[in-house]
């Protein structure tokens, strides 16, 4: 499942891009078989992934901007700000992936697909923002202790 997992989280990256790219909707180049072969069949998994950066797209780059020192969210790379805004939709809005998990899968990627100093940009930003998630969590559910 890992594995799967890795592979749709690197799918939707490059549907995010290509969206990024073309102004076109992830629902629509999936729709329309718009997206790359290479990867095969777009996952569930990958498209709840799209569904949520897209249905949430406002709030995570407003959560990664006001954590990003000296970045605005449209000045940062598109390959990252899109890595970002994947990793940021898991970290904050989806309870089964542990944080941790999310960070890792897009310091590598970011390692592939970003330049130089991606992975570390990206791994800095995650990180305040997981330990933001996790100090707004604290005390809102005692059966997580």
């Amino acid at each position: 499942m890992m594995l799967e997992r890795s592979r749709a989280r690197r799918q939707a990256l490059h549907i995010l891009y290509q969206r990024e790219i073309t102004g076109d909707s992830a629902a629509r180049i999936l729709a329309e078989g718009l997206h790359s072969p290479e990867d095969g069949e777009p996952s569930e998994f990958c498209r709840a992934l799209l569904d949520g950066v897209e249905a949430n797209q406002d709030s995570i780059d407003e959560a990664l901007g006001a954590i990003s020192e000296h970045w605005t969210v449209a000045r940062m790379p598109l390959v990252d700000r899109n890595i970002l805004r994947l990793a940021a939709y898991e970290i904050l809005y989806v309870d089964d992936i542990p944080a941790s998990v999310s960070i890792n899968e897009a310091v590598e990627m970011a390692k592939v697909y970003g330049g130089d100093d991606s992975s570390k940009f990206v791994n800095g930003v995650l990180g305040r923002l997981a330990e933001q998630g996790e100090a707004g969590k604290v005390g809102s559910s005692p059966e997580d202790g």
